[in-house]
């Protein structure tokens, strides 16, 4: 083991989160879980296997990750979805990493998945993020979505081996719910910044994100998960901006959104 918590957001996610706590325990002593109001049997798997649970409403990806972070037992945390395992090669590497630079955050490499079929192109292909650092010198940044590592200028950022296997979706009906409700966020947290849906945006976005992700990254090469995701991005992009337009013509309808997923994904 070593002197590293990892910090779980959930909402039902009972399906998938046991082999989550399993691999997290072959890394460390130490698993949090900051429950979003699950109502399947997340709980009872997180208790099962001596996870520390603590419950919160729904505030922001940013917030409940920091107060997981807060909660843990060890400065060091790294940061994971109950969707997300850790590989032989990422356990072995973190297993050896000396942890003795608070200024050091840890950027891994992901595998997404489309069903079980690994995405090895596109956009999914080259996924990374930086999961594990010091809560003395990182926090995350409370935005509505698509959270972020708030890091000053003396943070230093080290690529480290083995991936996060990321079981994002089981089909393509699922991502492009999951698609849809990140647009809303996104429009929300964009109107919330004082940005504007132009033309360009509306119009060219979406298809510079497809010819970008399908032909640029080579999607195609992953046959038709390839082109689902791409095809299911442009349409995303668009109503990204749609959302974002109405927000701007109609400011008096604009609700918040409905959290009906409490899962990380970019």
């Amino acid at each position: 083991m070593i002197p590293v918590s990892i910090v779980i957001i959930t909402k039902n996610e009972g399906a998938v989160i046991e082999q989550c706590i399993k691999r997290s325990k072959l890394i460390t002593d130490d698993v949090v879980i900051i429950d979003n109001g699950s109502t399947d049997d997340t709980l009872i798997i997180a208790a099962k296997h001596s996870c520390r649970i603590y419950k919160r409403s729904w505030i922001s990806y940013g917030s409940n990750k920091n107060l997981g972070n807060e909660l843990a037992g060890y400065d060091w945390i790294l940061s994971i979805d109950a969707d997300e395992l850790p590989d032989e090669e990422l356990i072995n590497t973190l297993q050896n990493i000396p942890l003795n630079d608070v200024n050091v955050v840890y950027d891994i490499p992901f595998r997404s998945y489309c069903g079980m079929q690994p995405v090895l192109h596109g956009n999914w292909g080259r996924e990374h993020h930086i999961r594990l650092f010091n809560r003395k010198s990182v926090r995350w940044a409370e935005t509505i979505v698509h959270e972020s590592l708030v890091l000053n200028k003396n943070i230093r950022i080290k690529k480290i081996k083995g991936h996060l296997h990321h079981y994002t979706i089981s089909n393509i009906d699922e991502y492009d719910r999951k698609c849809n409700y990140y647009a809303k966020l996104c429009a929300e947290q964009y109107f919330k910044n004082g940005k504007r849906a132009g033309a360009v945006k509306m119009h060219l976005s979406p298809v510079f994100g497809f010819l970008k992700s399908y032909f640029i990254l080579l999607g195609f090469l992953d046959g038709r998960p390839g082109w689902l995701i791409a095809k299911t991005n442009f349409v995303n992009t668009r109503r990204k901006y749609t959302y974002l337009n109405r927000f701007e013509t109609h400011p008096q309808k604009k609700h918040a959104v409905k959290e009906s997923f409490a899962i990380e994904y970019r």
